[in-house]
């Protein structure tokens, strides 16, 4: 697999680490000028006509939604936190796709009050659901069908269907019983939502993953008889993750892809079935570095220990919790002179899951109050991590554009919840 250079760290102009450090750290610093240049690559390797949804879960930061929505992406939300982020950023009702394998009541019932009319639904249960919430409040949505073939991807880490999964509605059970999956009353169903796998690097398993979903649209349209107006299929495009390195290419995606389609597709050209991708982790993380200080340096039983002011509260809290693959990430200081020797890295919870790495290089002669910079974070980063535990101050977020910095804050309690009604404070009570 061959690597496409976007814009070398070195020549990018950008706001120094040192600058931003100067007003307080921890800090993640999001350079909306990177974000030009992956979005230019990204759909650059896909077939043309077709549309683009940002998954926001990768990094719900309004300015990342907003600077992604103003490049043409439509959104993909998950929940009403991320719900408000896409509406803060400026994403209209009639540009996000609600997505999930489980939704709450109140959660459509606050989408379809904000206008929102695209759901992709996971089961049978789920099409019931959407179509009595509807119903209630006398409207008519549009629905993608998620579907779950049985055929697994080789050379996949981390499926998201292909295997018994929460994601999606079995295709055999869709061909078995399709009566379950259309005909209600409030809900029309306008294509499907295939996305098989994720972070994938390699430009021949992301061509399999593809394959394997347009052959279950062709299955489902032909045992639902109805044309598919949208086809979603997924995404799953790699990216580096708290290491040093590029955005992978996949020079010859579009052209395979556009074989695959219309072998399936004839007019898919002409917009029939509109065709969707989504990507996050692509799009976003190169744009991101957490800035971050040495706590402490020492030596135990031989070998070197640094501990930084963040851990796995700021970042990789899901490696933390091993749910997916541990990082290493590349550590690096504005002083770094080349020098390097190997450490253990943690954060500073009290907790030994709080480790970076066991063993990594870094740059050597870290010292107490020293800067720790790890690139390559603007997706999963903060948002991702274990950010309440132990309560340690967030990070501040600082957003760039190029050599300007446009505004620095901290995360707001509106951008991860949906105000609820406010109920009666309850009787004092004397904390001991």
């Amino acid at each position: 697999m061959s690597e496409q250079t976007l814009t070398e760290p070195s020549a990018m102009e950008e706001i120094t680490a040192d600058e931003i450090a100067a007003a307080g750290t921890p800090a993640y610093a999001y350079d909306l000028a990177e974000l030009d240049a992956s979005h230019a690559l990204l759909t650059s390797f896909l077939p043309q006509p077709s549309e683009l949804y940002y998954s926001l879960k990768a990094n719900p930061h309004p300015a990342i939604v907003r600077r992604l929505h103003a490049l043409g992406c439509e959104a993909e939300v998950t929940s009403g936190g991320e719900l408000a982020s896409a509406f803060e950023a400026g994403v209209t009702p009639e540009e996000i796709l609600y997505t999930g394998p489980g939704k709450r009541d109140e959660d459509i019932d606050h989408a379809l009050a904000e206008g929102v009319r695209r759901f992709s639904v996971d089961s049978a249960e789920g099409m019931r659901q959407l179509d009595d919430i509807a119903g209630s409040r006398g409207v008519r949505v549009r629905a993608l069908l998620r579907v779950n073939p049985e055929r697994p991807i080789p050379g996949v880490g981390l499926a998201m269907t292909g295997a018994p999964s929460q994601f999606g509605a079995d295709l055999r059970w869709i061909e078995a019983e399709p009566e379950h999956f259309r005909g209600h009353a409030n809900v029309e169903v306008e294509g499907l939502h295939l996305y098989l796998a994720t972070n994938l690097h390699d430009e021949d398993t992301l061509t399999d993953q593809f394959a394997v979903a347009i052959d279950a649209a062709v299955r489902v349209q032909r045992r639902l008889g109805i044309p598919l107006r949208t086809l979603d299929l997924g995404g799953g495009f790699g990216a580096p993750y708290a290491r040093e390195g590029e955005l992978p290419s996949f020079p010859t995606l579009a052209e395979r892809l556009k074989q695959l389609i219309g072998e399936a597709f004839p007019d898919w050209q002409s917009g029939r079935p509109r065709i969707a991708f989504e990507s996050g982790r692509f799009l976003t993380a190169t744009c991101g570095r957490l800035i971050t200080r040495v706590l402490d340096v020492k030596e135990s039983q031989g070998r070197q220990i640094v501990v930084c002011e963040s851990g796995i509260n700021h970042l990789g809290g899901m490696a933390g919790l091993r749910r997916v693959p541990p990082i290493r990430p590349d550590v690096t200081t504005p002083q770094d002179d080349g020098e390097a020797t190997d450490a253990m890295v943690s954060g500073p919870l009290c907790t030994p899951l709080d480790t970076w790495a066991r063993q990594a290089e870094v740059p050597a002669g870290l010292r107490r109050g020293d800067l720790a910079v790890v690139r390559n974070v603007g997706a999963y980063g903060l948002s991702a991590s274990l950010a309440l535990f132990l309560g340690h101050p967030l990070p501040d977020e600082v957003v760039t554009d190029g050599p300007h910095v446009l505004e620095r804050g901290r995360l707001e309690i509106h951008r991860t919840h949906t105000p609820r009604t406010p109920t009666p404070d309850p009787a004092p009570t004397t904390r001991r």
